[in-house]
This record gives C-alpha cells, structure tokens and sequence, in this order.
C-alpha cells in the first residue's frame, strides 16, 4: 500500500538534503528542487523579486544558453516541467518517463546551480510579468487571496503582500538584486532534492550530490514571524466592476504542528470540503447563492488561518455570508453526529490517498513537508492524527479559531458600503 513508501533521507556536507522516494509500480519519475523561500523573505522594495527570479532560471545556462535550449530539450523527451513561487518556498519540477530521468535531472540541476540571468532578458521578462500580473487582476477568483492575505496579515507583513509584487517594482529590479538575493535565499540548508518513481538509487544520489555538493555552506535567512492581535472583524472590499462578487470568510487558526492541526483539517472538510459539505449543501444546493463554495486551512510554520470562498450574485452577498456565519454558529454550538465525522475522515484519506498515488505528487509533498517541518510526513502519520479526532475536539477548536473578533471579510465586486456588512459579522 502506498502509505507504506519508504522515503530515503541524505544530507550531504553543506546541509543540502535529499529525499528519494522509490516507486517501481510506476513508469514515471519527477525530480523536484525546492529552496524554502519565497514572497515572505522579501522586503517591501523587494515585493516580486522571488517570483520573478523564478522565471529567470529558465532564460540559459552556460551549458543550455538560451530558454529556447532549455525547453526543447524537455519538450523532446515529452516532460511535464515547471516551477512555482510561493510564499515560504520556490520550487523547479520536471516529470518524465523514467526511462528519461537522466535528462531531467540533468536540465532541473543545471538551471537551479548555473543560471546565467542576462540582462536582455530581465528588460524583456518585465513585460511578461506585469501582462502575468493584468491576467491575474481580471481574474478575480484567483486574487481574491491577495485582498484576504492583506486583511488577516497586514501590508506591513510579508505575509500580506502579493508573490508576483506591484509593477513598479518589477520595473525596477536590476540584475544585482536577483544575484544578491540569489546568494542569499538559495543556500544549500534551505533546500531539498527530492526524486519520486522508477530510478536507480545509488546513480541519483552520485549524480545529485555531484552537482549540489558544489554548493558553499551558508547561513540561513529566517523569516519575521507573525503574531495575530485582532480585536474587531475586519472588512476589505477591493471595488471592481464584476459580473460576480467573490470572498473569502477567515479566522486565524493553526500552525504546522499545531496539536489541534488535525481536529481542524477535519472542522474544515465538514464545513467545506466536497459537494455534499455543509456548506456546499446549505449555499449552494438550498439556496442557490454560489456556484462554487469550499472551505480550506491555509499553514505556516508559526501561524495559519481557516477561510471560506464563494463566489456570488452582487445582491445575494449579504445573504451568503449569513448563510455561511449561520454555519460557524451551528458547528460551535452541536456535536457533530458520528456519521458526518467518519464520512469527513474517510474523504480527507481517500483524496490525499489519491494525490499521493502518482510521482509529482509523491515528490512535491516530501519536498514541501522538510521544507516546512524538517522531516517528511507519511500518509500514514496523516490518516492516524485524522483518525484520532473526536467529535469534542471539533466543538472544541470551532469554539476556539470561529470567534466574532477574529472574522475577517475580504471582497472584490462593485461594493462601497460596509455598514450593513459589519453589522452581520457575529459568531
């Protein structure tokens, strides 16, 4: 059975680590490279720097000079490749055939250690981000977060701004601050080498400690951590023209590791996970004021929060976010039944049991999981802290996180007034 994967941890001299997870069943193999960095290391003037640096590691290598080398070698050999920037980690993949694994690792190693970063391709990448950053603004089911991340963490925080950056930072930034900020964010203990699927062991760790043990030892930049202080509900409604109003409902919640970690994944699978969930059943299917709604736990190493997301009739908002606080009050006040919390557990095992079935996903959590808690979290250690929750433990943490004082409304339409909207918000 999958969550028996036995996953194999090295660490090489300068801290480096590599995790393999050896999956013969299957014809694929995924090599990933993740540093533990992203838009929350960032400095105000710094706001983009992460993400756009992240496009730069494509633009040629010494050895493959141009993005063109890069992605036809990839394309040839038929691989699924890209990279992500978040807030707290950045990441390059590529998934291939296992008989092309070799490749891959050659092409993913080889743009993370020896990107060249010419200057003619950073004036022309500009104009790339900022039209990625417009197709983003008209999407406002993709942005809402921007406006809830605000709310909850504050501008002032790095946690409450954007990974892609404002515009006139991403003018700005010369080819110094992408190799300062190299030099200082990619350090061999920030990052993580994981190769999930059908490879030989000992031929990927040469190959991996050769290239990646070259890398000099180097001191960690640690993030400012966030401590939440909120008295009041708070509101945030980012006016637009829209054809549909979208927002995102929170409270501050859990960290990684949180004892309550659990108790609340599953809080928020009976509230808001699948279409027969609480809130899908009561917004969706008896009143018809969404088309989508789903709840969602969002984790840092020192803090996290609980949300809600739906998106709306311009003149049913109000209604909906009654629907949704009428909900939190509900769960607060009964028990959930012992059939609603079992039908929860087996569907936070059965999802996660079917996304750990295939290698990207196998390499992408055992990459994220060491970045984010130093070792890597099994399905099986999952499905044992999910079994373990009782129906005292959700009433518990809903009375704990679902509190008047730490709601926070994030909204993107064509909304001005708040009055009548901070009148509803009461747990």
């Amino acid at each position: 059975m999958l969550f028996a994967m036995k996953y194999g941890l090295h660490t090489l001299r300068n801290g480096l680590r590599v995790v393999l997870a050896p999956m013969p069943e299957t014809a694929t193999a995924t090599v990933v490279v993740m540093s533990g960095t992203g838009s929350r290391y960032e400095n105000m003037h710094e706001n983009g720097l992460a993400h756009f640096l992240e496009h730069m590691f494509f633009k040629g290598t010494k050895k493959r000079p141009s993005a063109r080398a890069i992605s036809e070698e990839l394309d040839t050999i038929g691989s699924v490749y890209n990279a992500f920037t978040a807030k707290d980690r950045t990441a390059y993949y590529a998934k291939v055939s296992g008989r092309y694994l070799d490749t891959a690792l050659d092409v993913i190693s080889d743009i993370f250690l020896n990107s060249t970063l010419p200057s003619k391709e950073i004036t022309k990448e500009r104009g790339a981000i900022i039209q990625e950053i417009d197709m983003y603004e008209d999407m406002p089911m993709r942005t809402i977060d921007n406006v809830f991340d605000a709310l909850i963490f504050g501008s002032e925080h790095p946690l409450g701004r954007t990974i892609l950056g404002p515009k006139e930072n991403i003018r700005a930034f010369k080819r110094s601050d992408f190799s300062h900020y190299l030099q200082t964010h990619y350090t061999p203990a920030n990052t993580v080498v994981c190769v999930a699927g059908a490879f030989s062991t000992k031929k990927v760790l040469a190959k991996i400690a050769r290239d990646f043990g070259r890398l000099k030892k180097r001191g960690e930049q640690k993030p400012i951590p966030f401590a939440s202080v909120q008295e009041a509900p708070c509101i945030a409604i980012k006016e637009k023209k829209t054809d549909q109003t979208q927002l995102m409902l929170g409270v501050p919640s859990y960290p990684y590791l949180h004892k309550d970690e659990y108790a609340l994944t599953v809080l928020a699978t009976i509230l808001g996970g699948g279409m027969s969930s609480r809130l899908f059943t009561e917004v969706r299917e008896k009143r018809g004021l969404a088309y989508s709604v789903h709840a969602s736990v969002e984790k840092y190493p020192d803090t996290g929060y609980f949300v809600v997301q739906a998106g709306v009739e311009h003149g049913k908002l109000e209604k909906t976010v009654q629907t949704i606080l009428a909900e939190f009050k509900k769960i607060k006040r009964t028990k959930v039944s012992a059939r609603e919390l079992e039908k929860a557990k087996s569907y936070i095992k059965g999802t996660m049991t079917l996304a750990l079935e295939t290698s990207d996903e196998v390499a992408g959590h055992a990459a994220t999981s060491l970045i984010n808690l130093g070792r890597v979290r099994t399905l099986e250690e999952v499905i044992k802290g999910v079994d373990k929750v009782s129906a005292n433990d959700i009433q518990r943490v809903a009375q704990d996180i679902l509190k008047t004082n730490g709601l926070n409304l994030a909204i993107i339409g064509p909304h001005l007034r708040k009055e009548s909207l901070h009148t509803l918000l009461r747990v």
